[in-house]
């Protein structure tokens, strides 16, 4: 452990607008607030905005938890930006262009943005952070992301998250003065605990692909299968995500921390995730539209499916889960039979130093598919 005796003291963000208030923002908002800082949280819904300034709660999406003092609720998005020292983005991948579209007069010029969505933007294959650096340059833009549940982030349970923003020169002659670390402070309080980290492209890849892979565990969950089949799909997930941040200009070390080993052990760990709901759903034969009980449930992963491979073709990195789980949402492949070709797929090496493949001595095998223990 480091001796912390004379470690530089960073300053935390006074005032944060937090742009979402869905469960994530929510939370967000709440661990802001919780730690001292003043927050403006944006609701696209005025009728929501006033339901959080009336009740002390999101009815919505975090009944029951009360509100720290500190936080003001308003759909009016100028009056959330207005004197912000930082921003947290927290809306759907696909409408983020929309939310930047509204925030650009409105934002003060040069201060920190920080994304808490995760994805791949369909059909350009831009990361987000390079959305945001597109539609609103001149602001250093960053990332939180990790393992984290919005209910129990809210709770103060103890979570763990990472900041990122690429490092200047500059932040790297005085990091404690970086976007990063000055968020990461402004965040940190008894149960939030994050890191700080300058690979932004590790963490969104992490963030975005760890989506996919969820719902191929929920799939094969659903399906009847158990903890073996699970891990390793972790594992080659963890695989995938390394062979995309890499090529990327990421790094594989980012892909086993927080942002990806982490976050992807949670969201394949539990139906909470909406990710590993929808695969457990399919997995069990429930079509598409009955899924949720036939309610429009956002699903990143779903959204996210075809952007992550549509990208990872044109740079050239075989995803074969992502691939899997992209042919059954939207391709209309057959989930036992994809899966099966997925499990019979030529034998290759681990590690990749060693160059081999071989011929699966039994591919037109079949997975027990409804089979019990």
């Amino acid at each position: 452990m480091k001796d912390s005796t004379n470690t530089p003291s960073s300053a935390p963000y006074a005032r944060v607008a937090v742009i979402g208030a869905g469960s994530w923002g929510t939370a967000l908002a709440t661990v802001l607030a919780r730690n001292g800082r003043d927050v403006a949280l944006w609701s696209r819904r005025p009728e929501l905005a006033e339901a959080i300034n009336v009740s002390g709660e999101n009815p919505d999406y975090l009944p029951g938890i009360p509100l720290p003092p500190g936080i003001r609720a308003t759909a009016v998005i100028g009056e959330a930006l207005s004197g912000a020292d930082a921003v947290i983005v927290v809306t759907p991948s696909a409408t983020l262009r929309d939310v930047c579209t509204a925030m650009r007069p409105q934002i003060p010029a040069g201060i920190p943005i920080a994304l808490a969505c995760k994805g791949i933007e369909r059909g350009s294959g831009l990361l987000l952070s390079e959305v945001v650096c597109e539609m609103l340059p001149g602001h250093p833009v960053g990332a939180v992301s990790g393992p984290t549940f919005a209910r129990e982030t809210a709770l103060d349970h103890p979570t763990a998250a990472t900041v990122a923003f690429p490092f200047s020169y500059q932040n790297r002659l005085a990091p404690h003065d970086s976007p990063a670390a000055r968020l990461a402070v402004s965040l940190s309080g008894a149960g939030f605990r994050p890191y700080v980290s300058d690979d932004l492209v590790g963490v969104e890849v992490g963030g975005a692909v760890k989506n996919v892979i969820a719902i191929a565990c929920g799939m094969m969950s659903g399906a009847g299968f158990a903890e073996n089949t699970r891990a390793a799909l972790i594992t080659r997930g963890i695989d995938e995500m390394k062979r995309m941040a890499e090529a990327l200009g990421g790094s594989r070390e980012t892909v086993t921390g927080l942002a990806g080993a982490g976050d992807l052990t949670l969201t394949c760990s539990s139906t909470t995730s909406r990710n590993m709901s929808l695969g457990t759903q399919l997995g069990q034969g429930i079509a598409r539209p009955d899924c949720f009980e036939g309610k429009p449930v956002v699903v990143e992963g779903e959204v996210n499916a075809v952007s992550v491979i549509d990208l990872a073709r044109r740079i050239g990195v075989p995803m074969p889960i992502c691939e899997t789980v992209n042919a059954v949402l939207h391709e209309g492949a057959d989930l036992q039979d994809s899966f099966n070709a997925l499990w019979t797929r030529p034998i290759e090496a681990e590690p990749r130093a060693l160059d081999i493949l071989l011929d699966h001595p039994a591919p037109t095998a079949t997975l027990g598919f409804g089979a019990s223990e």
